[in-house]
């Protein structure tokens, strides 16, 4: 195939993904104050676990659950008709994720490594180890144990690209199955996720990834794809609406809320903090971001530029010319100039002398 045609194949694809995934690019209701994202207490499993899907090792049995999944959205949000839910642990190699997901009708067609796992019904995984919404990482499997894996250097809204050549090496999968896959002649009661990701390949660089320290934050969410599916012929078929013909669009169940049906906005996931002790009676107490408003500050300046920038096609240099609704906490000691590629913000870090700052593509990171 000729270059020029591959490339505009390729682009048409990422176009499709990208209307396919993204249906909002900022939350549906930003607040003064940051949101309250979901945290995860990962505690370090004793010994190695083996991966069979089962989640019945004394380890994963120590190991609390996640809160159950919500719609995307959030709140005001229909809840969920099937419960999923997730737990993790970690050892100096691995980053355990098991995940619990009830379903009455089990069903998967796709095979190959890298398929776009969410056309079937799925479980996913989204990683910013350092927090500043690029560089990070999408897993998806489904109850075959396929599995999709994809580096984002950027939010598809702020250009992407999304690497589909990046692996996560040396990683472990396995699902359990609770009935019988594509028999609709049965009721099945659900299926079960068991991965181990190395840490060494959690890294856009392959084999430069590294554990965490006790207590570190790394940014995550987990998603589960839902698909209405009817019988047809002996088979499943995604439903489609009666008026039109047209294909019911899937349902979106995450575990800390997005506020938007858009998966790739990292600020918004959930916050893991990894112990230092071993799963078992004894707790860790959760310590919050101290800069969790500073960094709240500079990204409602993100997507007020995003506004002015599609009202004006240029950004703005100044806070006076942004909206703001609800006032944005902080504005005194923010700093905002155009730049030669957009525009930097930056605010001083809660504690000691630090500044945050964020530009025109996303990134945030303090210095």
């Amino acid at each position: 195939m000729k270059r020029g045609v591959a490339g505009a194949l390729l682009a048409c694809l990422w176009a499709a993904l990208l209307a396919a995934q993204v249906r909002g690019v900022v939350p549906r209701h930003v607040t003064a104050a940051p949101p309250a994202v979901r945290h995860y207490m990962v505690y370090r499993a004793p010994t190695p676990l083996a991966i069979d899907g089962r989640l019945d090792e004394p380890a994963w049995r120590r190991a609390a659950w996640t809160a159950d999944f919500v719609d995307i959205l959030g709140g005001g949000a229909p809840t969920p008709a099937l419960r999923t839910r997730a737990k993790l642990l970690w050892d100096d190699h691995y980053l355990y994720i098991g995940a619990e997901l009830a379903e009455p009708n089990l069903w998967a067609t796709l095979t190959h490594r890298d398929a776009v796992i969410f056309h079937d019904d799925d479980f996913e995984v989204f990683i910013d180890p350092d927090g500043d919404t690029q560089q990070y990482f999408e897993l998806e499997i489904n109850a075959l144990n396929t599995v999709w894996d994809l580096l984002l250097e950027k939010a598809y809204r702020d250009g992407g690209p999304p690497v589909n050549a990046w692996n996560i090496t040396g990683m472990e999968s396995a699902v359990a199955l609770h009935g019988t896959l594509n028999d609709p002649a049965d009721r099945d009661s659900g299926w079960t996720v068991e991965l181990a990701l190395p840490w060494r390949s959690l890294s856009p660089t392959p084999g430069s990834g590294h554990a965490p320290r006790p207590g570190d934050h790394w940014r995550l969410n987990f998603s589960r794809v839902e698909w209405h599916v009817d019988t047809l012929d002996g088979k499943y078929v995604k439903r489609a609406d009666p008026r039109t013909d047209t294909q019911l669009p899937e349902e979106n169940w995450v575990w800390s809320p997005q506020g938007a049906i858009n998966m790739h906005m990292p600020e918004v996931w959930g916050v893991l903090q990894f112990a230092g002790a071993d799963v078992g009676p004894d707790t860790v107490a959760f310590h919050p971001d101290p800069d969790a408003v500073p960094r709240w500050t500079l990204r409602r300046v993100y997507y007020a530029e995003r506004a002015y920038h599609a009202a004006h096609d240029a950004f703005a240099g100044s806070l006076a010319a942004l909206s703001f609704d609800p006032p944005l906490v902080g504005a005194g000691a923010v700093r905002l100039r155009r730049t030669r590629t957009g525009y930097e913000a930056r605010i001083p870090a809660a504690v000691g002398r630090a500044t945050w700052h964020i530009r025109q593509d996303g990134r945030i990171w303090k210095r």
